[in-house]
């Protein structure tokens, strides 16, 4: 068995209309997972989420999208995908996850993957496959660890803006999603090949018990 119901939890209109995109694609492509329902996305304001008993809240209405329609026999997960901006990834990930476990029945499989600085920040780990939405030079030399380098949305922002036109989060972002090479970006980014070890983990559990 390699099926998995997600319902994310996410913080941006940017990763609202990506998040379907960019699992699936993690799913299937770089997994070889069957099939993968992602629900519509929560939203949490992540400087709501941090204050007490919000990101509890926004675990529940995630809890109710799982348990619509309850017969599903589906294995499913409740991710968390945050960006971490300023703070540790080492830090916020496991305090947001020993919270939604806490207010989430025992039996609900809980994950939070938190995006170093940014979402953004994986594109520019995978910027040579993106150089046509970008605008970039053919001798483009990308960084090895944009996550130190601390390349996020204003490198995105900047790139566009030498082409002339604004970024759009809701417009670019799923087509960066859907361009973007997934291995390079794994290789260059920890916070992102979290994401994938945490679904990977899903998968392979899921065809143990299959």
């Amino acid at each position: 068995m390699s099926r998995l119901r997600v319902a994310p939890i996410v913080e941006g209109d940017g990763e609202v209309a990506c998040v379907r995109i960019l699992l699936e694609r993690i799913w299937h492509e770089l997994l070889g997972g069957e099939y993968l329902n992602v629900l519509k996305p929560t939203r949490g304001k992540r400087d709501l989420l941090v204050k007490p008993g919000e990101l509890e809240k926004t675990v529940g209405f995630a809890l109710g999208k799982l348990n619509n329609p309850p017969e599903s026999l589906d294995p499913a997960l409740v991710l968390i995908l945050i960006d971490a901006d300023e703070d540790c990834p080492g830090m916020l990930g496991p305090s947001f996850l020993d919270r939604a476990r806490k207010a989430s029945p025992s039996e609900v499989d809980v994950a939070c993957v938190v995006a170093k600085y940014e979402y953004e920040t994986w594109f520019a780990a995978a910027a040579e496959s993106l150089s046509g939405p970008l605008g970039l030079p053919p001798d483009y030399c990308p960084s090895e660890n944009p996550e130190e380098s601390r390349q996020r949305k204003a490198w995105v922002e900047g790139h566009f803006r030498d082409r002339g036109r604004k970024y759009s989060e809701t417009v670019d972002q799923p087509k960066m999603t859907r361009a973007m090479d997934l291995a390079l970006c794994r290789k260059r980014s920890p916070s992102f090949d979290k994401l994938c070890r945490e679904l990977e983990r899903r998968l392979q559990k899921n065809q143990a018990i299959g």
